[in-house]
């Protein structure tokens, strides 16, 4: 089984979503977690994972969507839907993006240290994007104490040291598409263990690209597992089996909650 451990498919229609799970099932795709970034878009995701049982959620509010500061309310709201349904299972996405034009970073400092407090709290991994802001982002998630719960370096396209370094800090990373076209990236896949990567596709409408059917989906996890197989010299079979076995590890007593909605759960012993 593959699993695609962070997608936005939040701003679809059921039926598009409908369609776009069928799609990742035929190529052996067993569950998607979707990552809320907004407050909205948390609750959207929510709802969709109670209509389809291979959908699971995330909560969270992304750093470039942040567009007020993070206030005890904001908090509260956040609290509220990370427990309104047993199939959110992360708190994502959130992070730190010092691109230009991101918003105002003292903001996006409380906005993560508030969210981690959350994961904590609660006991869910998290689920990061780092953008031009490593060293920040390290150093957050060890004075925030991240690594008690753990998670993944999500959309990871840093080089060894930095995979390294989420490592340590007890963090997955995530390999994407960015894997089937940068060199540099595919010597990082090949040097570290299979036992620190996790796959996702970041899948979200892309209505920029001419033709529909090149819009990423869940389905291109099967591609990306079959790279990462070829650089790891071993078969997707157990690219499949260990990256689950990954996800497994990272949701801890969470991954019970996934057994009552997805089977079979190869590798699930």
């Amino acid at each position: 089984m593959l699993i695609d451990c962070h997608v936005h498919l939040d701003s679809y229609t059921d039926a598009e979503v409908s369609e776009v799970l069928e799609r990742g099932r035929d190529v052996g795709v067993g569950f998607v977690i979707s990552a809320g970034t907004t407050l909205s878009s948390s609750e959207r995701s929510i709802a969709l994972s109670g209509k389809f049982a291979d959908f699971f959620s995330g909560v969270g509010i992304h750093p470039m969507d942040i567009e007020e500061p993070f206030t005890d309310a904001t908090y509260e709201r956040l609290e509220r839907l990370a427990v309104a349904n047993e199939k959110t299972l992360v708190v994502s996405e959130v992070g730190l993006d010092f691109m230009e034009g991101a918003p105002d970073r003292a903001m996006q400092y409380t906005a993560f240290r508030e969210q981690i407090r959350l994961a904590r709290q609660l006991g869910y991994p998290i689920v990061f994007h780092s953008r031009e802001a490593h060293d920040e982002v390290f150093r957050v998630l060890r004075e925030e104490r991240a690594y008690e719960v753990g998670g993944v370096m999500h959309y990871f396209q840093g080089d060894l040291d930095t995979a390294r370094r989420a490592i340590d800090l007890g963090f997955y990373i995530s390999l994407a598409r960015p894997l089937l076209r940068y060199k540099y990236l595919q010597e990082v896949a090949a040097a570290i263990s299979l036992d620190n990567i996790v796959l996702e596709t970041d899948a979200a409408p892309q209505p920029f690209k001419a033709k529909r059917e090149n819009w990423t989906e869940p389905r291109h996890t099967r591609v990306i597992a079959t790279r990462l197989a070829e650089l790891q010299g071993t078969t997707v079979e157990e690219v499949e089996a260990v990256t689950s076995r990954n996800i497994r590890s990272m949701l801890g007593k969470r991954w019970d909650v996934v057994r009552k909605y997805v089977s079979p759960l190869h590798g699930d012993e």
